[in-house]
């Protein structure tokens, strides 16, 4: 399922349903980064896929969502 991913390739993750960038690849797993910045997680090879449209807009929609959560109202 991982389609060629390359080092510096977006990712997304079906496990934790999350996009990535791929920081490194093993035999099994790649490591992750979030896209803004953040902690790397480890991803089973086979969970890992490059994005489609539907992902993307998926994770610009729930980045929204949290952003929105925080702001503090007056």
């Amino acid at each position: 399922m991982s389609g060629g991913l390359a080092v510096g390739d977006i990712a997304y993750d079906a496990d934790t349903r999350a996009l990535g960038v791929v920081m490194a690849e093993c035999a099994t797993h790649y490591a992750l980064r979030p896209v803004d910045g953040g902690l790397e997680w480890e991803a089973v090879r086979e969970d890992v896929r490059p994005p489609t449209d539907a992902d993307r807009l998926s994770a610009a929609v729930a980045e929204r969502n949290a952003n929105s959560r925080k702001r503090t109202w007056q």
